[in-house]
């Protein structure tokens, strides 16, 4: 196999969450090498039968095939609940049972860790795929994941406990995050808040006050700045005992908020703070896994949309074009900055 791990792949685990079978068959071989010939003693399926499903031929129906699938395909057992049913408003909403299952957690008692630090790995391989996986798709399989982790909360203690309190908190704001983006404001609230509340059991101070980050980033995305200010002063709160990349992003949120009030030079001031720490931590193995992105590439387009921010659109205009082509590997964030560098470019040349 060209992967021993095939079910990090965030496709593969998209397909499954589908029940997309066509997917999940040529996608696994593609990230395991292996042909149809094979696949076959692994679902007991013949090769002639394999190609029919990839070509969306035959479905897969049975209960009895899907479990031979699982068996044979060693799918982990967190998918194992993922719901097919994605058309149930409900679905959107965080289940009682979590809160639930933190209310009793603290309890004595022994817990495996070694699902908690697989399922981490496999976060992060979320956040890195973002233009190849859409979130809607591991909807299922993150609130799965989550699942996974609270289950083990109440036999956990101590620095366990707070590992995975952290983790289950990570998930939330993915979720979070996700909801946002499908305009499921009410939702992405209520995430938001499982997801601060956790991170703030477990004496997780980056993660804290990234939340609050988010939180101030969803207010001014709404039209309300005074809110996004106050919110992001917040999160710099404890500035202190943040991390340089936490304190960064922390920085440059205020710096956005401080523009759209009409604060620019409180606002240029922050920008500049914020690059400062950005740059203090260029290695992603020194900064907090979901800032995995925050590299001094990004931090100068933060930096440049902050420019924006106050129309200083010359200086905008020229710490987007520095960039760009560092981000041919990330269309849609490729595609996004371009518009921006035109747009300010082009307001630079009418106030010329």
């Amino acid at each position: 196999m060209s992967d021993p791990q095939p079910w990090a792949d965030p496709q593969l685990r998209a397909a499954w969450a589908r029940g997309d079978w066509a997917v999940i068959f040529r996608r696994y071989r593609a990230v395991t090498g292996l042909t149809q010939r094979q696949l076959e003693p692994l679902v007991g399926m013949a090769q002639p039968y394999i190609s029919n499903i990839e070509k969306g031929r035959h479905q897969v129906t049975s209960a009895e095939v899907v479990e031979r699938i699982t068996r044979g395909l060693e799918v982990p057992e967190e998918l194992s609940g993922v719901a097919r049913h994605q058309d149930d408003p409900s679905i959107w909403q965080p289940a009682v049972e979590l809160r639930e299952r933190i209310a009793h957690s603290q309890s004595r008692g022994r817990v495996d860790m070694s699902l908690a630090n697989w399922i981490a790995n496999v976060l992060g391989t979320y956040r890195r795929a973002e233009d190849n996986a859409g979130g809607v798709d591991l909807w299922p399989v993150v609130r799965s994941q989550l699942d996974a982790v609270t289950e083990r909360l109440p036999d956990s203690s101590g620095k366990v406990a707070d590992g995975l309190l952290t983790l289950a908190a990570e998930h939330a704001h993915w979720l979070s995050w996700v909801a946002a983006q499908e305009g499921k404001r009410g939702p992405a609230l209520a995430w938001l808040d499982l997801a601060q509340g956790w991170a703030i059991d477990a004496g997780a101070e980056d993660l804290g006050s990234w939340v609050n980050r988010v939180r101030s980033h969803y207010a001014l995305d709404r039209g309300d700045p005074v809110r996004a200010l106050r919110t992001a002063e917040l999160a710099r709160r404890s500035a202190n005992g943040l991390s340089p990349a936490a304190a960064s992003v922390a920085a440059h949120q205020e710096g956005m908020a401080a523009a759209a009030v009409g604060e620019r030079d409180r606002a240029r001031r922050l920008s500049d703070e914020a690059l400062d720490l950005a740059l203090q931590a260029p290695d992603a193995e020194d900064r907090p896994g979901w800032l995995y992105w925050l590299d001094p590439v990004r931090a100068q387009l933060q930096r440049a949309d902050r420019a924006y921010a106050v129309r200083d659109f010359s200086d905008a205009a020229a710490g987007y074009a520095q960039n760009l082509d560092q981000l041919r590997e990330y269309p849609r964030d490729h595609a996004y900055y371009s518009a921006r560098y035109r747009d300010a470019r082009s307001r630079a040349s009418s106030n010329g």
